[in-house]
């Protein structure tokens, strides 16, 4: 999806925020800021306290210490019906007896706007979301797309600042899954309000958003957009949630600011750029590279940088092709994602091969 530019006015701040429920922290010392306009997906394995957070923002629970401001104004005992904020849940929570425009125009009842208006809100909700002319239909007779269409048009008749979303696709199967990411982002881009979306799953987060923000045990462990998480993960933990990894040992020769040299067995002497929040502990490091950044070499194809092994797995997947490399050296054998339209499906375990790679593709990781 196009990259669009971005407005550097703040929407949500949150600040050294902690929620315990005796003594377990299901968020600890979270501290995060989102920008007016923006998609902004919090990701992690289940209770990383991801839909904490969010359930937070929302008003539904609060925190045991720390502050939540949304728009400026800080939300301390706001309730969740007063706050310029609207979620759309896992379940859609549509309500079975009314029909299409009820449901988007239940939360309007309570504005009191008069029915010319009510009508034209419902109306331009339902055509935001592709549902115009759907107005009178019952709530069983949608397909699940259509249900959480409803959803998202109940939410946004509110007109909130904050559109808060509860893995709402989760429900759906893959091809449709994957039409609504589209849909969902599309939308986000024409009503231009900030998204906030909680995920486990990591391709729709990357799809989706401006921003990711990657959580575990209740802490954020890296917040950046989709590339720079997937191609410059701050450690082995986010590198190996997001995407196969493969884990390479070195020892550092050099380090010098921001760089490392480092020298394994199986890839030799490499530079390589220091993370962040790397800290040295002994000599040695860990560096990571992505199957896909290590390509087949074919018949007399050379390359400045290239590693030679064997095959000892295939596992061929449609448009790609996924094989187990072992290359002397290494503890454990490489993963690497080639392309069948040059034949990668054809190479038969127990095959020699010779992969290229690009050294800057190896990145040093904090363990």
């Amino acid at each position: 999806m196009p990259e669009r530019s971005q407005n550097d006015r703040t929407m949500i701040e949150i600040s050294h925020v902690t929620r315990s429920y005796g003594a377990f922290k299901a968020l600890d010392d979270a501290s995060l800021v989102i920008r007016e306009g923006e998609f902004f997906s919090l990701l992690g394995p289940s209770g990383c306290g991801k839909t904490t957070l969010l359930r937070m923002i929302a008003g539904f629970d609060n925190p045991t210490s720390g502050t939540i401001a949304v728009d400026g104004q800080p939300m301390a005992g706001i309730p969740a019906n007063r706050r310029p904020t609207n979620m759309v849940f896992q379940s859609y929570a549509i309500f079975p007896h009314l029909n299409v425009e009820q449901n988007v125009a239940y939360g309007l009842r309570r504005l009191r706007l008069g029915a010319a208006e009510e009508k034209r809100r419902v109306e331009e909700a339902l055509a935001q979301v592709s549902l115009t002319g759907l107005g009178k239909r019952g709530a069983h007779e949608l397909s699940g797309g259509q249900r959480q269409r409803v959803a998202l048009a109940r939410a946004l008749v509110m007109r909130p600042k904050v559109l808060l979303l509860d893995e709402p696709l989760s429900a759906l199967d893959k091809k449709l899954r994957e039409q609504m990411q589209v849909e969902l982002r599309r939308l986000q881009q024409a009503v231009g309000i900030t998204f906030i979306l909680v995920t486990h799953d990591q391709y729709e987060a990357l799809a989706m958003s401006d921003r990711i923000a990657v959580m575990f045990g209740g802490r954020i462990a890296q917040v950046a957009s989709p590339k720079e998480i997937y191609q410059r993960p701050v450690n082995r933990q986010v590198a190996d949630f997001l995407g196969g990894m493969n884990f390479v040992k070195a020892e550092i020769v050099e380090e010098n600011g921001s760089s490392l040299v480092v020298d394994t067995l199986g890839f030799g002497r490499v530079k390589t750029e220091k993370p962040k929040a790397f800290v040295r502990n002994g000599g040695g490091a860990t560096l990571g590279i992505r199957p896909e950044r290590l390509r087949v070499l074919w018949d007399d194809a050379s390359s400045k940088f290239e590693v030679a092994g064997r095959v000892i797995e295939r596992h061929y997947f449609g448009e790609i092709t996924h094989l187990i490399v072992e290359i002397p050296g290494l503890e454990k054998p490489l993963s690497v994602t080639e392309t069948n339209d040059f034949g990668a499906d054809d190479i038969p375990v127990g095959a020699p091969i010779r992969l290229a790679y690009d050294p800057d593709a190896l990145v040093a990781l904090a363990d």
